[in-house]
């Protein structure tokens, strides 16, 4: 109940901002008419093209969004035909939570599940309903825990919180344009953002007491265990994908390439670093929130399901993705509408992270020989360069050029040649880079194992170093020193 009239507050406010836009518009304009009457001139003229001007603006932003056509669905629609068993949980869950199922299931690219409704008449009538359920979501929760987020998203219809979404959301738009199209530093948008923020403030208190209510639905379908243990594997799921996205997929772009099969090859990720995400997963829940926050602290969350009754529902530990039976293909079909990378080709992983590092490597060598050339006085350096000038006993200077502000110069030196070294290396074949799941990429022999230049670096840090050795082993590995 409280949640319900905290909700009509929240429309009434949503009403209340055109008419306080439009009071600040009477206001002016009676305040134009007092000076045309009283002192007629410059002043007057001034004041009544503002009006004009604020009262336009507000009524354009109006008609835009009064004309803006609904945003296509995201994702990619899945039938109940292609994933039968998720079909009949959403539906087995709706009437659990006393509702209706949604008309539609649509899998999208993020570690995220929503739902909406196109209700029409401000909320009285429901519309078509689209349950968002993340792939990435469910590659990494088991079958009780997505039945828990299923039962929180399903729980919102149940507790009629969509109803009201379509209007708030064109709404929302609305103050954002007028305010906009009046002017954010001007008298009039300073008083209108200031409405906005207070709206924001009771908008994000009814959305935190609805989650606290659709959590409840969670419990009462999933039992207490598997609520809690889906709300604590959110976080690391979303660290995990940002983590992967930055270090695996966006990293390397630049080399020219692509990773294909982004979308299913997560799970890899999600094998490969479990120990990183049992770490992630073990520390304490989030304590704080903001009143700016539309989701309550994590643990305030848990605290209300623990609250909770427990119905005792046996705990299902399967993967979840064993409710999507054509996996594959839908990882294939949601990552087409997730990525785009333009005319890059695509790769598998491994050949994407061997050509890039080898790019990445290369530049890094680049900037090594740039500055064993400027200190030789030539106008282009290489690995060949870099011999000369520590055989000639030039080495500090090789490294002030290469690292006049690093804390330790010396360390950078051995790192830049450690570098130099494999990247010449894998350029002719010796050596080549390969990708892990598990930690970060590494170099590899011809003979599968981890390649180690340190006895060439030991011989170069020598005093006096021995030179004429690493030349004669890189040249007998097929590595040109020019």
């Amino acid at each position: 109940m409280i949640t319900t009239i905290r909700a009509g507050i929240s429309v009434a406010m949503l009403a209340g901002f055109y008419v306080f836009a439009f009071g600040i518009v009477a206001a002016l304009a009676a305040l134009a008419a007092w000076l045309w009457r009283t002192y007629p001139g410059g002043l007057a003229v001034q004041l009544s093209w503002l009006v004009l001007a604020v009262a336009g603006g507000m009524l354009l932003a109006i008609w835009k969004v009064a004309r803006a056509k609904p945003e296509d669905p995201a994702g990619v629609e899945v039938t109940p035909a292609q994933a039968a068993e998720l079909w009949s949980q959403v539906r087995a869950i709706a009437a659990e939570v006393g509702t209706r199922a949604p008309d539609e299931i649509r899998l999208v690219g993020e570690v995220n599940a929503a739902v909406t409704e196109r209700a029409t008449l401000m909320g009285l009538r429901g519309g078509r309903r689209t349950l968002y359920l993340g792939l990435p979501l469910v590659q990494g929760l088991t079958v009780g825990q997505l039945r828990a987020v299923l039962a929180h998203e399903l729980g919102h219809y149940s507790h009629s919180h969509t109803r009201l979404g379509e209007l708030s959301y064109r709404g929302l738009r609305t103050m954002v344009a007028t305010i906009i199209q009046v002017g954010e530093a001007s008298l009039t948008g300073w008083l209108l953002r200031g409405y906005f923020r207070l709206y924001l403030l009771v908008h994000h208190a009814v959305q935190r007491r609805q989650e606290l209510e659709a959590d409840r639905a969670m419990v009462r379908v999933a039992g207490r265990p598997a609520a809690v243990s889906a709300l604590r594997e959110l976080r690391p799921l979303d660290k995990a994908w940002n983590y992967y996205l930055d270090n695996y997929v966006g990293w390397g772009l630049d080399s020219g390439a692509a990773p294909a099969d982004i979308v299913r090859r997560f799970s890899d990720l999600l094998a490969g670093r479990g120990k990183e995400l049992a770490q992630t997963r073990s520390a304490a829940p989030e304590a704080k929130g903001s009143r700016w926050d539309t989701h309550p602290p994590v643990a305030q969350r848990i605290a209300v399901i623990e609250a909770e009754p427990d119905p005792g529902v046996p705990a299902d530990e399967r993967p979840a993705t064993n409710l999507l039976p054509h996996l594959p293909e839908a990882a294939a079909a949601v990552e087409k509408v997730t990525f785009d990378f333009g005319q890059l080709p695509r790769v598998s992983f491994e050949d994407y992270t061997a050509q890039a590092m080898q790019a990445r490597s290369k530049r890094d060598a680049e900037l090594l020989y740039r500055a064993a050339a400027g200190v030789a006085g030539v106008p282009n350096g290489s690995l060949g360069t870099v011999l000369d000038l520590i055989e000639a006993g030039r080495a500090a200077q090789l490294r002030d050029a290469l690292t006049p502000r690093s804390p330790d110069p010396d360390a950078r030196l051995v790192a830049e040649l450690r570098n130099a070294l494999s990247t010449a290396l894998a350029e002719v074949g010796s050596a080549h880079f390969v990708h892990s799941w598990s930690g970060p990429p590494t170099i590899v022999g011809r003979n599968g194992s981890e390649l180690d230049v340190q006895p060439l670096i030991h011989m170069l840090a020598s005093r006096p170093p021995d030179v004429a050795t690493v030349r004669v082993s890189l040249t007998a590995m097929g590595v040109s020193l020019t």
